[in-house]
């Protein structure tokens, strides 16, 4: 028997069974041979047959198969489901496989590593990580970051055979220098410093030590390990009756000290350094000891501190005395608009003229006075318009006195600023125009009433019926002018609906041709996948059609061979766009933007700014009323939108135009049909209660429902309206105008509803209809813009009437 795993055994029988055959065979080949040769190589034979037989025929060890489970993806979500950090893992095609919730929070599914929606440089470096992860086996990037956060992200290679990329993204702390510098100067930096001969501390506003490096705990304590934080720092210093400081262990015998005073701060962090909340590093130096230990003259020192500070982030710089610079480094030179240029020999040479006195003036006070900072507001020659504050603090101990100077970039500061003081102005332009529309609008309505009234006894060929014709036309013509008053002040009566830009387009493209002409080509492009918006199409049609003329003036005004271009396109803008525009005032969401571009003459920058102010104009006189881009400015911000116009003199402008994309609500979705108002006529008459303080349009209303058959009875305010329904008086209808003096409109209807709840009210008012529903807030009201004419006060009347009955 063969023992278990052994090759397979043969029996004594067997073997003499084989041995017999194999000699028989032998035999017979000898005896058709008669040759021993022949023999021999047919035993030869023989042999080698058997053996490759017995290789081929035994038993191979069976080997154990190894069994593996399709993966289950769900199972590994749950398991890297992390609040802390965001995990993702992607295949070798770059695929995302799967990824926790963090990550779909942060980076959206959308993305998958290395290509997340961070900046380019961020882009870059995950880029690098991931090839290390595929190549190493792992990979990482220290720094990634977009306009929400910064993060830190590694790339693991996993998976049976390696093809999978297991990513993991950290989240990191805003950034703290004072945090950051501690450890350093309890480490190789502190130790380094004392090495060269300098003593450093990180000083509180309020004079506390809160850390130390351990030169300066050895020159101020003699004990190089000895804990100094928490104590005062001037506490280990004495100032002479020279004002020189030396340290106050070694008492009169003690070296003058050459003290250094930086504020340490977030180089990003907006506005001026503020010296009494911002702690300090303090470097400590014998005067006239270099850093190496060995003797130097007057300011020798200066170059080392020039080394010393030359990479810092914030922008610093020094200048003795008499106002020269003795350096300034790279981030000095940023923030002063003169980035890779060399420093000037003067600081006084970076600021307008008017303020190069106020620099030298408190140059030479700081640095003859006691040790003091400061800070100064001066206007740069890189941008005139917007002054920036210089910091100044006086140093001592550098063998003559100098003025430490340190200017914050604030350009991007500058410009929110600008951003935030444009959109304040035209919001108080805009509130100015509302109400002077408002107020014409009531004399309108007296006129264009008048108008109607007189009409109405004088037929054409009369002496007085083309006078009053005229009058009537340049009431109307003024009525217009309000109107685009209303629209830049956010006050008209829009009618908003769910529509897609480029039908609009479509629609008015036909008018747009005839009003360019045939000299200025005009071009229409379109975005695919563009979202709806929500806003109403005959406005957006006159903000389409004056953005055009303007650009066709602009074209022709320029006299180009061939007469020019006009461009006229929608395009798909999404949220993350917004976010690289860093935009102070558009939220971060998906638009839908409109872009009219010309190769016209262009806008100078003086007027940029201005050109959405109502009657502004840069048109000849009599060409222009000023009010085509009010007007385009207020529809635009009515409907929820944003307007911007970029322009470069001699080669064109661009006016882009961004409506926010419409999702709709639940109740959007539910509703079938929309209410509105019945169009029915009405001809039985009624009482009507008429509430006016306009004496002139109270008594032109009056005196055209009374022509019409209605029974009036006229008030003068809210009041009196309201008196006459205590009294007793029935009325089928009340028509009132809302801002009244004493009791408005809306608050004696109020009354009148509590005692008639199904009592019918008609509003009139020159204010948008949108606007006073949000604010009067009552149910089954009708509202009747002003001005309005004879034959439309009596057709709203009648329309509401008629309504009631139904």
């Amino acid at each position: 028997m063969s023992a278990p795993g052994s090759r397979l055994a043969v029996s004594g029988s067997e073997r003499l069974l084989v041995g017999a055959a194999l000699a028989v065979s032998l035999g017979i080949v000898w005896l058709a041979t008669n040759s021993a040769p022949a023999v021999a190589a047919f035993a030869a034979g023989l042999v080698a047959l058997g053996g490759l037989t017995w290789v081929l025929a035994r038993p191979k060890p069976v080997q154990q198969q190894v069994e593996y489970a399709l993966p289950d993806w769900s199972v590994t979500v749950a398991a890297i489901d992390r609040p802390d950090c965001a995990v993702a893992i992607t295949d070798r095609a770059g695929r995302l496989v799967c990824a926790n919730r963090a990550f779909e929070v942060w980076f959206t599914t959308a993305h998958a590593p290395p290509r997340l929606p961070v900046d380019n440089a961020s882009l870059e470096r995950l880029a690098k990580a991931g090839r290390s992860g595929w190549r190493d086996g792992q990979g990482k990037a220290d720094i990634i970051e977009n306009e929400s956060g910064r993060w830190s992200a590694e790339a693991q290679r996993a998976g049976r055979g390696d093809d999978y990329l297991v990513w993991t993204i950290s989240p990191l702390s805003n950034p703290d220098p004072v945090a950051e510098l501690v450890p350093h100067l309890d480490g190789k930096l502190g130790r380094a410093l004392a090495a060269a001969g300098m003593a450093a501390a990180i000083v509180d506003p309020d004079g506390k030590i809160r850390a130390a490096s351990s030169g300066f705990a050895a020159r101020a304590t003699g004990d190089p390990a000895a804990l100094l934080t928490g104590q005062e720092f001037t506490a280990f210093l004495r100032q002479d009756e020279r004002d020189q400081v030396s340290w106050a262990r070694e008492g009169r015998r003690g070296n003058p000290l050459t003290m250094y005073y930086l504020p340490v701060r977030d180089p990003d962090a907006p506005g001026a350094v503020d010296y009494g909340t911002t702690p300090s590093l303090m470097l400590l130096v014998e005067a006239g000891v270099g850093l190496g230990g060995g003797a130097v003259e007057g300011t020798a020192a200066v170059p080392h501190l020039e080394a010393l500070l030359g990479n810092l982030p914030l922008g610093l710089a020094m200048a003795d005395r008499d106002g020269r610079l003795l350096f300034a480094n790279p981030a000095f030179m940023r923030a002063a608009g003169r980035e890779g240029e060399a420093p000037p020999v003067y600081p006084t040479d970076l600021v307008v003229q008017e303020d190069k006195g106020a620099i030298s003036d408190a140059i030479r006070r700081f640095a003859q006075g006691p040790a003091a900072a400061g800070d100064l507001a001066v206007r740069l020659r890189t941008q005139p318009e917007d002054p920036v504050t210089l910091s100044l603090a006086g140093v001592r101990g550098l063998g003559e006195a100098a003025v430490l100077l340190s200017l914050t970039d604030s350009s991007e500061e500058t410009r929110l600023k600008r951003q935030v003081a444009q959109a304040t102005k035209m919001q108080a332009v805009g509130q100015l125009a509302g109400g002077v529309a408002h107020d014409f609008n009531n004399v309108l309505t007296a006129i264009l009433g008048t108008c109607d009234l007189m009409l109405l006894r004088h037929t054409p060929g009369d002496s007085d019926y083309d006078d009053i014709q005229q009058i009537r036309a340049n009431s109307n013509r003024a009525a217009s002018l309000t109107r685009q008053l209303l629209a830049f002040s956010r006050q008209q009566t829009l009618r908003p609906e769910v529509l897609q830009l480029p039908d609009v387009v479509q629609d008015v493209s036909t008018l747009l041709k005839r009003l360019i002409g045939e000299k200025v080509k005009l071009s229409v492009a379109h975005d695919r996948d563009l979202g709806a918006v929500r806003a109403d199409p005959s406005q957006l049609e006159q903000v389409i059609v004056n953005l055009v003329v303007n650009a066709r003036d602009a074209v022709l005004a320029k006299g180009e061979i061939g007469g020019g271009k006009i461009t006229l396109a929608t395009r798909r803008v999404t949220a993350a766009d917004v976010r690289a525009m860093r935009s102070a005032i558009m939220p971060q969401v998906d638009y839908t933007a409109l872009v009219v571009e010309d190769t016209g003459t262009g806008i100078a920058p003086d007027y940029l700014g201005k050109i959405f102010e109502p009657f502004f104009t840069t048109k000849e006189q009599g060409k222009g009323t000023g009010l085509g881009l009010s007007t385009v400015y207020g529809i635009v911000k009515q409907s929820g939108g944003f307007i911007f116009a970029d322009s470069e003199v001699g080669k064109g402008t661009k006016f882009t135009v961004y409506l926010p994309v419409h999702h709709a609500s639940p109740e959007e979705l539910a509703a079938k049909t929309v209410r509105a108002e019945p169009a029915a006529q009405w001809a039985g008459g009624g009482r009507v209660l008429l509430v006016e303080d306009e004496d002139m349009v109270r008594a032109v209303a009056e005196r055209a429902l009374t022509r019409a058959g209605y029974t009036v009875t006229a008030a003068a305010d809210g009041d009196e309206g309201l008196a006459y329904v205590e009294q007793g008086a029935e009325f089928d209808l009340v028509l009132s105008d809302v801002v009244m003096p004493g009791m408005d409109g809306p608050a004696m209807v109020r009354e009148i509803r509590a005692r008639h709840p199904s009592l019918p009210v008609l509003f009139m008012s020159g204010y948008a209809e949108e606007q006073l529903r949000k604010e009067i807030d009552i149910a089954d009201v009708h509202f009747l813009p002003k001005p309005f004419t004879v034959q439309q006060v009596t057709d709203k009347v009648g329309g509401v009437l008629a309504a009631a009955r139904i």
